[in-house]
């Protein structure tokens, strides 16, 4: 019998303990963010380029918006703010968590523009990485297929001309390379990429002019003077042209001496001449 109350007298104290512990350990929430002023608050440090803080502003405010068309445009302003910073990779994943949550949005198509943009910016000169070039041209063309008239489309536009530079510059830059080990097969294989893919290019002129070179050099010289013709009917004036028409010509140099003085004494005649008529 003593044993039995003293157990009831033991389980009696834990269970009141146990009590007092769940009373202390209630939980107390705290105020409700609003988001309305998480937003504005954001708006604010956005506006003198505190972008680290207007970023958690915005992401309090999607979270905390009801409405999804707000929670998008909170979404779409933290991207904003995270790419200031160039925390590229963490503008990208934004943007792409937004575009799969708010398909429908009316800024889905700033957010495709600012994905290509991102990307764009990322690019390397033609020693570094062909990533960031291969995402870039690939992102521009998706946007420029699904969305050419946008207000965005014409800075697209410019930017697809430049990966394309980007992509021709990083060919040539591999060709000399080539040429520099005297690899000539995968130099002209190089090379007739950028004839054949960036003809509209700043780099084809070279391109042409390192064909007519190499080929002159292992001995088709027609080969040589094929190149050189497409060169000089398309850049007649360009100092490739120039380079070119000297490996092809050995007289360049005693040609141009002549051409010239001519232009310079043909120069006095004209200026004699004049002088005399205005008397």
């Amino acid at each position: 019998m003593l044993l039995r109350l003293i157990i009831i007298y033991f389980l009696t104290t834990i269970l009141f303990a146990c009590s007092s512990k769940k009373e202390q350990s209630i939980y107390q929430p705290t105020n409700k963010i609003d988001p309305y002023v998480s937003y504005k608050e954001g708006i604010e440090a956005f506006e003198i380029n505190e972008f680290f803080l207007a970023d958690k502003k915005f992401s309090e405010a999607e979270l905390n918006f009801k409405n999804p068309s707000l929670a998008a445009k909170s979404a779409i302003m933290s991207s904003y703010s995270l790419y200031g910073i160039n925390f590229y990779d963490e503008a990208e994943e934004n943007l792409k968590r937004y575009l799969s949550t708010y398909p429908g949005d009316k800024y889905v198509i700033y957010a495709h523009y600012l994905l290509a943009v991102i990307y764009f910016e990322q690019i390397g000169d033609e020693r570094h990485d062909l990533k960031p070039l291969l995402k870039a041209k690939k992102q521009i063309n998706f946007f420029l297929n699904k969305f050419p008239s946008s207000e965005y489309a014409i800075d697209l536009n410019f930017k697809k001309d430049l990966v394309q530079n980007q992509f021709a510059a990083k060919e040539l830059y591999i060709a000399k390379y080539y040429i520099s080990v005297q690899k000539w097969i995968p130099a002209i294989n190089r090379l007739k990429l950028i004839v054949k893919n960036y003809d509209k290019t700043i780099f084809i002129e070279e391109a042409l002019h390192r064909l007519v070179e190499i080929h002159y050099h292992i001995g088709l010289r027609d080969e040589a003077k094929k190149y050189a013709s497409i060169l000089g009917y398309n850049y007649n004036s360009s100092k490739w042209f120039e380079q070119s028409y000297k490996i092809l010509n050995k007289d360049y140099e005693k040609v141009m001496k002549t051409e010239t003085e001519e232009r310079a004494n043909k120069s006095l005649i004209d200026k004699v001449f004049n002088a005399i008529k205005i008397k």
